[in-house]
């Protein structure tokens, strides 16, 4: 594109609000205060009691704090538009969204993977687990995990920010992200693109594989146990893993990956409020339901140590 067409953007149009919705204000409202209000209880709990001091709560409390900070990224600035006749959102103030987003994305992958392997060593090496986690090596583990994320989402940042844009500057979406950002470019978007694939493989994919091979592994040791009772404990402190990761794979694969040619600009805002928006909301009330200990120390939080089956 020639360069006098080309603009220098001062804010982004986002287009996925077409005027003010106050139902919309309201629904985001309600799912915002329920994500600080269930991550910020798992924080708590794994706080406070004692017996969700192991490897797995740590690891869980920090899924709660990144769920929190994706939740943050976005819905504030969504909330503030939701009410407004035209939703925008400054140059700089959408570099700086898509930044955090992305290394929330790029954090939680990591992370995920990481608790996989710890069950993993939980369940298949008991005898070293004690070893394999230690506390210095979770610290490690976990450090890791916010640096790559935040690694990665530097590159996507970085060549966002060369992009040119030509005309209104508009995007069709609810909030900046790099699909709707290549989407209005009109100069080169190539190093983006391939950024964004190889991002799919090494920070996407790669850490869900290896999930399911660690949960192959599981379900192989847990088939072997013979007391009945011992299995059911091993796919209770699992299943709640695997249903977050199959949730946030899944949404993700859906945001990132999905064909151009069936591009639709509702079913991507929906996808994109599925992944970062919603997700987050369900997490903690995936764990509180699923897993024995963190229902214990709910209980008990709430009603005291008095009562029965607590």
């Amino acid at each position: 594109m020639a360069g006098e067409n080309q603009t220098h953007v001062m804010e982004f149009m986002l287009l996925g609000f077409s005027h003010s919705q106050p139902f919309l204000f309201v629904l985001f409202l309600a799912i915002y205060l329920a994500t600080l209000l269930g991550n910020s209880a798992i924080l708590a709990l794994v706080s406070l009691d004692p017996h969700l001091h192991s490897p797995m709560y740590f690891f869980l409390s920090h899924l709660s704090c990144l769920d929190i900070c994706y939740s943050s990224v976005t819905v504030p600035k969504i909330l503030a538009n939701a009410l407004r006749p035209q939703a925008t959102i400054s140059y700089h103030g959408c570099l700086a969204q898509m930044f955090f987003l992305m290394g929330c994305a790029g954090t939680e992958c990591a992370l995920l993977a990481v608790m996989a392997y710890d069950r993993y060593a939980a369940i298949c090496q008991p005898l070293r687990y004690t070893h394999a986690m230690s506390r210095g090596v979770c610290v490690a583990a976990v450090t890791s995990c916010w640096l790559w994320g935040m690694l990665d989402s530097a590159v996507h940042t970085l060549l966002a920010s060369r992009l040119s844009f030509c005309g209104a500057a508009q995007l069709q979406h609810i909030f900046c992200d790099v699909p709707p950002l290549l989407r209005a470019a009109c100069s080169n978007t190539r190093p983006s693109e391939v950024a964004l694939h190889a991002a799919s493989v090494f920070v996407g994919l790669s850490p869900f594989l290896f999930v399911i091979v660690s949960y192959l592994r599981i379900l192989a040791t847990v088939l072997r146990i013979p007391v009945a009772t011992g299995r059911r404990k091993a796919f209770s402190t699992c299943s709640a893993h695997l249903l977050v990761v199959a949730l946030y794979f899944v949404t993700a694969n859906l945001n990132y990956n999905r064909p151009s040619s069936g591009y639709s600009p509702a079913a991507d805002t929906l996808v994109s409020a599925l992944y970062c928006i919603v997700t987050p909301m369900l997490n903690p009330l995936i764990y509180s339901l699923r897993n024995q200990e963190v229902r214990g120390a709910l209980r008990k939080a709430v009603w005291g140590r008095g009562v029965p089956g607590s």
